[in-house]
């Protein structure tokens, strides 16, 4: 078993390494049931009590089939996130959908309001079979997914979004609140008018992408607010290192980045420990790191990044990546 980490002030506690649930949402390839359950299953034996889903995850089916699993487990023994921003109904049925295939014949729209947030939390709690989640994220508000049609949505979300929130949260049916973003810049302007209990933070605070630490994380510090380390590995630089083809933030690495990623696995191989090792665990050493998410459909994958959260870095491993 994991050890367990506060979740900001909240009582909200979760295991320090977490399962991400994309992938049994069929993101990039299609995945049984049976191979969902088994991925599931390999992360509870290894000591996983904390999983993370969103109704983007194959426009619901990653709530389903985690809620399937978790239907025989007594609902204090885990922790449960998902996300908020996104609205499903009833729809049609597609081939692929946002790099999911096979997704639910659901469609979708963005919904950031109080309204919004009750609705997509009530399919949530269905499809998950419960009627308290511990922690919700606002899913992807930003200008990294938005664009300019962003200003909108952020005037939704602070203008009765977040109160909308506090009210469930004041009322017992969630835990905490937060933000499950792929970008620092809106974590920064949101806490400028609302405290977070949370923030999970998809590949900005990396052995490779350290961005979160000039201003996010000592305002995160300052506020109490933990996070939840996502996207530890790039999209797959960290874990393969600077091979050809190798992926950072979901396209080719360019030059830049490669060189930098051979720099960092030169360190990593000096101490004794592959790159993706080294990045596991300057993820979950970090002083504000309630949790690291793992997200695979393989339970060997998943296994083999357990093992490696487990091991004791070397000595001099703080100092060679100034954690």
């Amino acid at each position: 078993m994991f050890e367990t980490r506060q979740i900001g002030q909240t009582t909200t506690y979760v295991s320090s390494v977490a399962f991400g649930c994309a992938s049994i949402g069929n993101l990039y390839q299609k995945v049984t049931d049976a191979e969902a359950h088994a991925v599931l299953g390999a992360a509870w034996t290894g000591g996983i009590r904390y999983f993370d889903t969103a109704p983007h995850y194959g426009r619901g089916r990653s709530e389903q089939r985690l809620g399937e699993f978790l239907s025989d487990i007594a609902r204090d023994d885990y922790v449960l996130s998902t996300k908020v921003g996104r609205v499903l109904s009833p729809g049609t049925q597609l081939a692929e959908a946002d790099s999911y295939i096979d997704p639910l014949p659901n469609d979708v729209r963005y919904d950031y309001s109080g309204d919004g947030i009750e609705a997509s939390l009530e399919g949530s709690r269905s499809r998950l079979g419960t009627d308290y989640i511990d922690i919700v994220y606002v899913h992807d508000i930003g200008s990294y997914t938005h664009g300019a049609d962003n200003a909108a949505y952020m005037e939704a979300f602070l203008g009765g979004g977040y109160e909308r929130l506090v009210r469930l949260k004041e009322h017992g049916k969630i835990g905490a609140i937060g933000l499950g973003v792929n970008e620092n810049e809106v974590c920064i302007e949101i806490m400028k008018h609302h405290p977070l209990d949370v923030i999970l933070l998809a590949g900005r605070l990396t052995l490779l992408d350290r961005s979160a630490e000039e201003t996010l994380l000592p305002m995160c510090r300052d506020a109490g607010t933990s996070l939840v380390l996502g996207g530890v590995f790039n999209s797959g630089i960290l874990a393969t290192g600077p091979i050809a083809g190798a992926t950072y933030d979901y396209a080719p690495a360019s030059d830049e980045v490669l060189a930098v990623v051979g720099e960092l696995q030169a360190k990593a191989e000096n101490l004794g420990m592959p790159i993706a090792t080294a990045a596991l665990q300057f993820a979950i050493r970090n002083s504000l790191s309630a949790s690291v998410l793992l997200g695979t459909a393989k339970a060997s994958s998943l296994m083999r990044n357990l093992a490696a959260l487990q091991e004791t870095p070397p000595e001099g491993f703080n100092s060679a990546f100034a954690i």
